[in-house]
């Protein structure tokens, strides 16, 4: 459990010290981060001084909405009458092509004019001393661009032609004629150039860089917007834009109105042509059919028909008054009777009233005359009773006359009554017949009147045509560029700067994958580091003696003080010294940490084990001569073979002796254990330079005669997937006791600094109050810095006096 805690801390700490690193890591690279922020700016300030800067202008419109009434018009759904305004429709109209292509053909905006500068090239709309007037075009669907070179005040010459062309006189290529209008209002500068685009290609261009939304949500207000290199352009054709989408709309509604007058021209011709065709029919039907007004010819018919039956009553009773009359004359009886014959009773016939009249004043004179006495016989009387019946005859033919009329005149009246009766009858079927065609007629004839107040309503309302649009604010030219933003381009060149750097050096922490500094080795492995050993700048091995202060030899003494919290108290000890591979200064460090335990007091030998490629012998400037391998094939004696190093109290090696060619298998001769034991009965401390574990098993076999191990890492050497081998042999206990000593450390700011502490050196090179100053050799760039000073060119060397602490 206390282990668990341990690490966990060991853990925490070395995050905490990995987020140090990191800083300390980058900070070492400051020059370069300083240096590229400053060509980033000076970038910046490049790009600033000679980009081209792009101006935002804007202007805003009102879409009027025609809301529609409560009412519901067919023909206004027809032909779109008072229909709502879609707000996107109208922001798709001007953005489109089409509408652009009229902004384009009125601006002329086909020709681009630019000026060249030492660096950029300029749009000079509005700006330039001329311009071309085209006479032809021999394909107006091809692009070109005319290189002008102005020769003087009269003439220039176009593109690769050595001719001079006289400003306002017309000249031809191989795209038409044209002439260059001269503006002398204008000055003239050298080199220019005319692009012409084709209509479509032109409209696009402009359409595409056209910004149009609404300027709040739910309103017809719209804010257009563009971003061009020339203000001015961009104004203009803003606010042309604006002005031909009030034409188009005024356009489009009289083109609306146009097919509507069309449409009821059409519609008045057929509706007039079929309402003359149903009023033929009807006049036609009328009179085959006798029919004008229904209800008064009904009443018409009623009333004749009452009226024959009171003139066939009136005209019975006269018929019966006749009889009556006839039928008292026709009596016998009532010839001479002293009754009179009634009167014509209501008879309007003059002969028969006088006819009546003389006979009834014959009759009452002949009754005078009997009355008198006068006797039948009498001539007198005779002759009144010859008139009396001539009389009576004469009325008998008269009544029988006058009945024949009131017969003739009843049959006449029953005729018409019939007549009347059977137009009564008929009417019914008659006024079903005119009310479907009436009902055409009246039809055709509402459609037509429609129709005629359609015209006039479309007539005055295409006499009053206006535009669906209002400008609320025209657009103007804006001097103050959008782009490039200095200050955005000067933070992002800052980032710039930063992160190239800081993106190499963070592809070189990954892609390198070799040991760089202590931390690499701790968060691999928990195997304790036993010391640090920084670069040395000696020609010799040997770097550690009584007199020197150097802080290598320093670090050495440190390792030496470390040793005994891992072998203790013991009197006697032996150090195995390896590491993964070769070239990680094994020999180096077996031959300084000999010479610090001998420093010490410490009788100590160094034995060179690794036979396969023995180098403490050369690294002390010694012969080589017979040692181990001699002995071991029983050629030697082991204290003849062990020799001192010279100037080195305390300090022995025992050589290799010749190269063996079987060096494993020698190492596992009996002659090894007799070696190890006259070695430790000998001396206090035994230091074994040993062949690199990772690569042959020596130090694994003579592990067994040590009671620890000095693994060595060289910083910027070992690759770090080798230090999970040590974890490896220190997990297993494969080694005795492992510890790592870090070589070869270098002084590079950002990986900490080594020395009294966790993390190497507290004190640097440089503070000689301490250590002895070791100077590396200068490199290219230093020795050029150093030519460059100045104070070196008068034999002054300021020197810099140390601090001291």
């Amino acid at each position: 459990m206390q282990e668990t805690n341990h690490n966990n801390f060991n853990k925490s700490e070395l995050w905490s010290l990995s987020l140090r690193d990191l800083f300390y890591k980058y900070i070492r690279f400051l020059p370069w981060f300083v240096l590229s922020v400053a060509l980033s700016l000076f970038g910046a300030y490049a790009y600033l001084r000679y980009a081209t800067p792009i101006y935002a202008t804007g202007g805003t419109l009102v879409i009027k909405t025609e809301q529609q009434g409560g009412r519901s018009d067919k023909y206004d759904d027809i032909f779109g009458g008072g229909k709502s305004q879609n707000i996107q429709s109208e922001i798709e109209v001007l953005r489109s092509k089409a509408l652009m292509m009229r902004v384009v053909q009125k601006r002329n905006l086909q020709f681009s004019y630019y000026v060249k500068g030492k660096i950029k090239t300029a749009n000079i709309y509005k700006t330039s001393p001329f311009y071309l007037e085209v006479s032809s075009l021999k394909d107006p669907e091809r692009g070109f661009t005319m290189k002008i070179k102005v020769v003087d005040e009269s003439g220039f010459r176009l593109n690769s032609e050595t001719r001079i062309i006289p400003f306002n006189q017309q000249f031809a290529t191989s795209y038409g004629s044209f002439r260059l209008m001269r503006n002398l209002a204008l000055g003239l500068s050298k080199d220019y150039s005319i692009v012409y685009q084709p209509l479509a290609s032109a409209a696009a261009v402009f359409a595409g860089s056209i910004q149009v939304a609404p300027k709040s949500v739910g309103t017809g207000i719209l804010n257009i917007a563009m971003q061009s290199p020339n203000p001015m352009l961009a104004a203009d054709v803003i606010n042309q834009l604006m002005d031909e989408y009030a034409g188009y709309t005024r356009e489009l509604k009289k083109r609306t109105q146009d097919s509507s007058l069309a449409f009821i021209e059409d519609r008045l011709a057929t509706y007039g042509r079929e309402l003359d065709s149903v009023q033929d029919q009807l006049l036609r039907y009328s009179q085959m059919n006798n029919v004008i007004d229904i209800s008064k010819q009904s009443s018409a018919y009623f009333e004749n028909i009452s009226k024959a039956d009171n003139a066939i009553n009136e005209q019975q009773q006269q018929l019966n008054t006749a009889d009556f009359i006839e039928s008292y004359i026709r009596d016998k009886k009532n010839t001479y009777s002293p009754v009179l014959v009634p009167s014509s009773l209501g008879l309007n016939d003059a002969t028969l009233n006088g006819l009546v009249n003389e006979y009834n004043r014959l009759q009452i004179d002949r009754q005078s005359m009997l009355d008198g006495n006068i006797p039948p016989g009498n001539p007198a009387i005779t002759e009144l009773t010859q008139q009396v019946e001539k009389l009576r005859i004469s009325l008998m033919e008269n009544l029988i006359n006058i009945k024949k009329s009131y017969l003739k005149t009843i049959s006449n009246l029953r005729e018409n009554s019939d007549v009347s009766q059977g137009q009564l009858q008929s009417l019914p079927y008659k006024e079903k017949g005119y009310m479907d065609i009436k009902r055409q007629v009246d039809n055709k004839q509402i459609l037509y009147n429609i129709m005629l107040q359609k015209r006039e309503e479309t007539a005055l309302s295409r006499a009053s045509t206006i535009e669906n649009s209002q400008i609320i604010e025209r657009a103007y030219p804006n001097s103050t560029p959008i782009k490039p933003r200095k200050r955005s381009i000067q933070i992002m060149a800052i980032l710039i700067g930063l992160a190239v750097p800081a993106l190499f050096v963070f592809a070189g922490e990954v892609l390198n994958d070799k040991v760089s500094t202590r931390f690499d080795v701790e968060k691999i492995t928990n195997a304790p580091i036993l010391g640090e050993v920084g670069h040395s700048y000696s020609d010799h091995t040997l770097v550690v003696n009584k007199t020197t202060r150097s802080m290598v030899a320093e670090q050495f003494r440190i390792i030496r003080s470390n040793l005994q919290y891992i072998v203790g108290k013991s009197d006697k000890t032996a150090i195995l010294v390896t590491s993964s591979f070769s070239g990680e200064g094994k020999s180096f460090i077996s031959t300084n940490v000999g010479a610090v335990m001998a420093l010490a007091g410490k009788k100590t030998v160094i034995m060179e084990l690794d036979i396969r490629k023995p180098k403490v012998l050369s690294g002390l400037g010694m012969q080589k001569g017979p040692g181990i391998t001699n002995f071991l094939i029983g050629k030697g004696d082991l204290k003849d073979l062990v020799r001192p190093v010279p100037d080195h109290e305390n300090l022995f090696v025992l050589g290799c002796g010749p190269v063996p060619p079987n060096p494993s298998e020698l190492l596992l001769s009996p002659k090894v254990d007799e070696m190890f034991a006259w070695a430790k009965e000998n001396f206090d401390v035994v230091m074994v330079d040993t062949a690199p574990v990772g690569m042959v098993s020596d130090a694994q076999t003579l592990s067994k005669y040590v009671d620890c191990t000095l693994y060595l890492v060289r910083q910027g050497h070992t690759f770090k997937k080798q230090v999970t081998l040590i974890d490896e042999f220190y997990k297993d206990n494969k080694l005795p006791s492992v510890s790592i000593i870090i070589n070869d450390v270098k002084m590079k700011p950002g990986y900490g600094y080594y020395g009294y502490g966790r993390y190497g050196y507290g004190y640097g090179y440089g503070y000689g109050s301490y250590y002895e100053e070791e100077h590396p050799p200068k490199n290219f760039a230093e020795k050029v810095i150093e030519k460059a000073d100045p104070r070196n060119w008068f034999g002054k060397k300021i020197t810099k006096k140390s601090c001291v602490f």
